[in-house]
């Protein structure tokens, strides 16, 4: 069976992270944080949080050459800080974003060919260094329409054909099914083909609109958590959600629309 985690970033905003953090474990979910390096990692380590996954860069990009040298230089720090909390992956866009979510470099337009081959070759690398730290970097979908306009490889359908490309264990993609249900739809049937290419290393989920906890806008997540079931998905599902309310009722809904 899947196992449950949930980002420290987006519930409890009023306490300290690491606060956030041991309340989340409390609760008996896994924790996943995003760009560590705005936290104190020794105060993180301390708790007795189990870290599911994590931001796998600082800055940096896919699409070009010195982008793809900084992502790489800054993904090689980043595994340093995922070893002290034992963080099994590591989390990767297509280019850097800001504190808006913003591409720092957005991309007009279709992504070019030579774009396209850029982003295999670092993803491979990515994949190279994954594998010998035993940790898996994660590529993930995100919408264009309502959140991260201007990003690259942003569809799940872009980020899958990517991730099938590189084809190699330390490389995953980050399947968040509420960028997709913006983006594309039709979740149940994109789990399938991804789960049958072997290729998830973690979903995502939160509600739309409204990037909530699940129970709070039209994603049918119980017919998805019964589809995970039938398909024999034992990976982590994680709530990437702001909570509408209180944040311990927002992990109670989580938890209800997966438990079967």
């Amino acid at each position: 069976m899947y196992a449950l985690a949930v980002c420290a970033e987006m519930v409890f905003l009023d306490l300290p992270i690491d606060e956030r953090a041991r309340r989340i474990h409390d609760a008996g979910f896994q924790v996943e944080i995003w760009d560590w390096t705005r936290h104190d990692l020794d105060a993180l380590a301390r708790t007795p949080a189990d870290f599911s996954s994590m931001t796998g860069y600082i800055r940096g990009s896919l699409t070009d050459e010195e982008g793809a040298a900084e992502l790489l230089r800054t993904a090689e720090q980043s595994l340093q800080a995922a070893e002290q909390l034992g963080c099994p992956r590591l989390n990767l866009h297509g280019t850097g974003l800001d504190g808006e979510g913003l591409p720092v470099v957005p991309v007009t337009g279709e992504a070019t060919g030579e774009m396209w081959i850029a982003a295999h070759r670092t993803l491979t690398r990515l994949a190279d260094l994954g594998e010998s730290a035993g940790v898996v970097f994660t590529l993930e979908n995100l919408n264009t329409a309502v959140d991260h306009p201007g990003v690259p490889f942003a569809t799940a359908a872009d980020t899958l054909a990517l991730v099938a490309a590189v084809n190699r264990p330390g490389l995953r993609m980050n399947l968040d099914l509420y960028h997709a249900q913006i983006g594309e739809g039709n979740l149940i049937e994109l789990l399938r083909r991804a789960h049958a290419l072997g290729l998830i290393g973690e979903i995502q989920v939160a509600d739309v609109p409204g990037r909530r906890e699940p129970g709070t806008g039209e994603i049918n997540y119980p017919a998805v958590a019964r589809a995970l079931a039938d398909l024999g998905y034992e990976g982590t599902v994680a709530m990437e959600a702001w909570a509408s309310g209180d944040s311990e009722l927002a992990l109670e809904r989580f938890r209800s629309a997966f438990t079967l």
